[in-house]
């Protein structure tokens, strides 16, 4: 969709001769063409994390989407990413482009910079959050909520994005997110066999984790100006 819109844009000589009406007609061609062989299923889960970045675009492609964020304090999330980067000494990550010459500073610089793995991502869920497309199509889901109460965190998820009377009980990952390394995958917590709450201790510096432990604005109801529900 991105690549269509750039082409479609002055960024073409040609561009002048794409009409607004035109270029919503081919970026909603793509996603109903795209997912064609699941137009029975009623509804679509996709997983790509640029949607809270392109509310915008959602509304005026398909009024009646959804977007669930799934949220967590950004110093796990950073410590996670960094136990993932020390299982595998002897490799190196895409997402650090594959430096070798890292340290936990710079590969949390790297992941937080506003262009980084994390540090986009971050700021789309808080431009969809604060935004005027977040209320009726956004729902934020928390990481504690889905690792210690799975079945409830479902039904919220359920009764804000499928059809009344659906008889969905359960939700499949149909594409789990994976840091590539030579050799090897690393698998997200939610891919194990069983999703539950795992108590540690940080591996990060405590500067680190300090930096970003108040960073979790969906948790101070004064900033939920549009009541986007957080589960």
């Amino acid at each position: 969709m991105g690549v269509v819109m750039a082409e479609a844009s002055s960024k073409n000589d040609f561009s002048f001769d794409v009409s607004d009406e035109q270029r919503v007609a081919m970026l909603r061609g793509l996603v109903e063409n795209f997912y064609a062989g699941q137009a029975d299923a009623g509804i679509v889960f996709d997983t790509s994390r640029l949607w809270c970045s392109r509310m915008q675009l959602l509304e005026t492609l398909f009024p009646e989407a959804k977007v669930i964020a799934c949220v967590r304090q950004l110093s796990w999330v950073l410590d996670s990413m960094e136990r993932l980067v020390r299982r595998q000494p002897v490799g190196v990550s895409k997402v650090f482009r594959f430096d070798t010459n890292t340290t936990v500073y710079s590969r949390v610089e790297a992941l937080t910079d506003p262009r980084g793995m994390l540090g986009f991502a971050f700021q789309a869920t808080k431009d969809a959050f604060y935004g005027q497309y977040a209320p009726g199509h956004l729902l934020l889901l928390t990481y504690e909520s889905l690792a210690r109460n799975p079945s409830a965190a479902m039904r919220a998820v359920y009764s804000s994005s499928a059809n009344p009377g659906s008889n969905m009980t359960s939700i499949t990952f149909l594409q789990c997110r994976r840091v590539r390394r030579p050799g090897r995958h690393a698998r997200p917590a939610f891919c194990a066999p069983k999703v539950e709450p795992i108590e540690r201790t940080s591996i990060l510096p405590r500067e680190i984790f300090g930096r970003f432990v108040n960073e979790s604005f969906w948790m101070d109801p004064k900033n939920n100006i549009s009541q986007v529900p957080v589960v």
